[in-house]
């Protein structure tokens, strides 16, 4: 379609973009501060506000007995906006504070006097597992019989992969300012990806309807899954001191406070065994997968089902078993991530090919072309056909652009002379499923209304975190018109507008709220084509002229069930096919509907269809369709420092016909970027008694410009095979950042040649230190 810039780009640039805390004060607006745990388990004793209430400009201390409901979730309603009683992760919430100054904030803060008796706390997944400490009951995939597959392999290999948390780092800190409005009314504005579940969650817990709360999302400074369900218990507080003091109240919190309070992206321990033949088939796999949620719920339920559906990623194979364990840890409750559980499934399958690689002493690439999805080989282990033969196409065309094989031969020439560096190359593909394995988060709606100057003003429960899902939709509307994209303005979502909104999530912001505005769009359009029809039959000299002056006895009647598809818009103008010559500006035939009585606006409903699964059993069509790509780096390691320099990457991404080049250029890059951060740099580190260590940039690397491959090369197939989804695209938000995976494998690949230990098993992120390690 088109590359039109992202529609916030210029207001980026000029410093007008608004966010939540660049919303202007109002009079008596108070400033609210949180008070957390300092401990990562304990008995919650006494909380003593005196001497914090006792600090001038102190309005009030809130806690949970301030609540009508202190306890909610995403899928379980465990976890507390305030610690009551138990309290189980350092950082969590006891308390809030409303001041009218910020200085009357951090002096009330620092007299608030907590007594904890303080209990041992769980910190790894080793130690819930001894403990027996689970969230849920187990979770099974299987299909064939993987013990005797396994018992008749020709070889077997049996393996751990272990992969670490990683912070969000959003630019934008968890934020909410609540507005009390008429008879116990609240506004939030909310920095989160969900606001209904903000909407529902501030009504419970303040003793409210859901109509007497409006959530509104103008955007978000970054989000990547850190605020699908995080922002709540900000918004609550904001909500609750609204409520209580009637004075507007804005939660803004730190970076430092936003890294120690929230949730990461979960960690993972995943042991296996895969039997293959000779030529490096698969022919048996059983994995076992163990996830740490933290504290508390939130999403790891549907985190590690996401995990499991991915862990068989582009590769057929005949006889499987997934069984997934969720564990209960003392960190902050981990969370949705972008890719969700899909880039701990990949990993685990794509570190497995390479270790099959490895001892077979073949090339790890023909091992993964062997397996891929293609032919019969077509069915994944949870019962989905995979329709498209898309995976040898595209390894065969990397392979060639990438000039994999010169290079495979540059790379091992390069290893048998260098002393001081050791170079790797791997390429790794990605099957991201596309929907919500829950089903009924699979459905959106929008709202379009047409205006007599032509312009659109459209509202959908996406909300905007900078990944352009606003200028797609604008997009999509602006054709279906046939106006320019500038003349479609993309509203604040809002749940007065737009009810029961799923989040924007699972990369299907663009598809679910883009078909539903669509959808809306040709509504609207189908009764424009009826009106122009009525203004082709009536003499040119009377068109632009109102019914009264027209001497019409009666107003044009329409009948919407009747289709006019031989009216045609183009350009602003709408004209017969049979006449193109006689062309109407559109805005007269807009003034025309208006003035006939005939609605300009239109509510659109989307819903994917055809999707179907069942957790219990683990199989079904969980989803719509799928993305794929291929991704191939080079990495080079310094045999001294165990420094990793990306030296090259291509990636190749099946979006079948992207609605905007650019925007999802720009995803392309980004996410693969962040995957970069996650498998090599983005290291958690905590204290003996759970509190985070890195919680800054100062101690916690993100990838700078430094780090990005030197040479980085994307491309997209060309597919117009996909006719499933909306305009013939693709979703693309999530699936480029397992590609970063690649990375990984590449280093894995440059210790096989190096490294003194055999097979070699390296941790995710692969830090300096942890190659070091390896290396010698």
């Amino acid at each position: 379609m088109t590359s039109a810039p992202h529609d916030s780009s210029h207001t980026h640039v000029t410093g007008e973009s608004e966010f939540i805390d660049d919303r202007p004060f109002v009079a008596g607006e108070l400033v609210v501060g949180i008070v957390c745990s300092q401990v990562a388990r304990g008995k919650l004793v006494q909380i003593d506000l005196k001497k914090a209430l006792a600090v001038p400009g102190v309005v009030g201390a809130y806690t949970a007995k301030d609540l009508s409901e202190n306890y909610w979730g995403t899928i379980f309603q465990d976890q507390p906006i305030f610690a009551a009683e138990d309290i189980n992760y350092f950082g969590e919430p006891l308390c809030a504070l409303a001041c009218e100054t910020p200085e009357a904030l951090r002096k009330a803060r620092r007299l608030v006097e907590v007594k904890v008796t303080p209990l041992v706390p769980i910190l790894s997944i080793a130690e819930a597992r001894k403990k027996m400490s689970f969230i849920a009951p187990p979770r099974v995939i299987q299909k064939g019989n993987v013990e005797d597959a396994l018992k008749n392999a020709p070889h077997r290999i049996k393996g751990k992969i272990e992969m670490a948390g990683q912070e969000h780092f959003y630019l934008e800190s968890q934020a909410a300012i609540a507005y009390p409005g008429e008879a116990g009314q609240i506004a939030i504005h909310s920095s989160t990806q969900h606001p209904t579940e903000i909407q529902h969650v501030v009504a419970h817990a303040l003793g409210l309807s859901y109509s007497d709360v409006v959530c509104i999302v103008k955007r978000m400074g970054g989000a990547f899954g850190g605020k699908e369900s995080q922002g709540v218990p900000f918004a609550v507080i904001a909500a609750l001191i609204a409520k209580r003091t009637g004075r507007a109240a804005r939660v803004v919190i730190t970076k430092d406070e936003d890294m120690v309070i929230t949730g990461k992206r979960n960690p993972f321990e995943n042991d296996y065994e895969v039997g293959f033949d000779n030529d490096g088939r698969i022919l048996g796999l059983k994995v076992n997968m163990f996830s740490d949620s933290g504290a508390y719920a939130d999403l790891s339920t549907a985190i590690m089902e996401r995990a499991m559906l991915h862990c068989d990623n582009a590769y057929f194979i005949p006889h499987i078993k997934i069984e997934g364990l969720i564990c209960r840890t003392n960190f902050s409750p981990t969370t949705a991530f972008r890719g969700f559980g899909g880039p701990k499934g990949v990993a685990t399958i794509e570190n497995i090919l390479e270790e099959i690689a490895e001892y077979l002493k073949k090339d790890a690439l023909d091992i993964r072309e062997l397996n891929c999805y293609q032919g019969t080989n077509n069915v994944t282990p949870y019962g989905q056909t995979i329709t498209q033969e898309i995976f040898p196409r595209l390894f065969k065309q990397l392979r060639k652009t990438s000039n994999y094989d010169q290079r495979k031969k540059e790379v091992a020439d390069f290893n048998r002379v260098s002393k001081t560096h050791v170079r790797g190359l791997s390429m790794t593909a990605v099957k991201f499923g596309i929907s919500f394995t829950t089903r009924f988060l699979n459905q959106g709606s929008a709202l379009v209304n047409l205006h007599l100057d032509g312009t659109v003003q459209v509202s959908t429960g996406a909300t905007e975190m900078g990944q352009g899902v606003n200028t797609k939709i604008s997009t999509i509307v602006a054709e279906v018109f046939a106006i320019p994209q500038n003349a479609v303005f993309v509203m604040p979502t809002s749940t007065e507008k737009i009810h029961n909104t799923s989040p924007t999530a699972a990369s299907s912001g663009s598809d679910i709220n883009g078909s539903a505005a669509q959808l809306a769009a040709e509504t609207i359009k189908r009764r424009l084509q009826l009106v122009a029809d009525k203004l082709f039959n009536t003499p040119k000299e009377l068109r632009g002229r109102k019914p009264a002056v027209m001497g019409l006895a009666e107003e044009f009647n329409i009948v919407e069930s009747n289709s006019a598809d031989h009216i045609e818009f183009e350009n602003e103008f709408v004209f017969n096919r049979s006449n193109p010559g006689d062309r109407v500006p559109l805005k007269e035939v807009i003034e025309a509907a208006y003035l006939n009585r005939i609605s300009l606006g239109a509510h659109g409903y989307y819903r994917y269809p055809g999707i179907h699964y069942n957790k219990e059993t683990g199989q079904g069509n969980p989803f719509f369709y799928f993305t794929n790509g291929v991704g191939a780096s080079e990495v080079s390691i310094d045999r001294f420092t165990g420094e990793v320099k990306v030296l090259r990457t291509d990636i190749l991404m099946d979006l079948g016909r992207p609605i905007n080049h650019g925007v999802d250029y720009g995803q392309t890059t980004g996410a693969f970027i962040q995957g970069l951060g996650w498998v090599t740099t983005e290291k958690l580190y905590y204290n003996k008694d759970g509190s985070l260590l890195t919680r800054s940039p100062s101690t916690y690397k993100i990838p700078s410009v430094q780090d990005i491959p030197r040479i980085f090369n994307i491309d997209f197939l060309i597919n117009d095979e996909n006719r499933k989804n909306l305009s013939g695209s693709k979703a693309v938000g999530e699936p480029p950042l397992l590609l970063a995976i690649s990375v990984w494998t590449a280093i894995k690949n440059a210790l096989s040649a190096s490294a003194r230990k055999k097979p070699v098993t390296i941790k995710l992120p692969a830090t300096q230190e942890e190659i070091l390690m390896n290396l010698y």
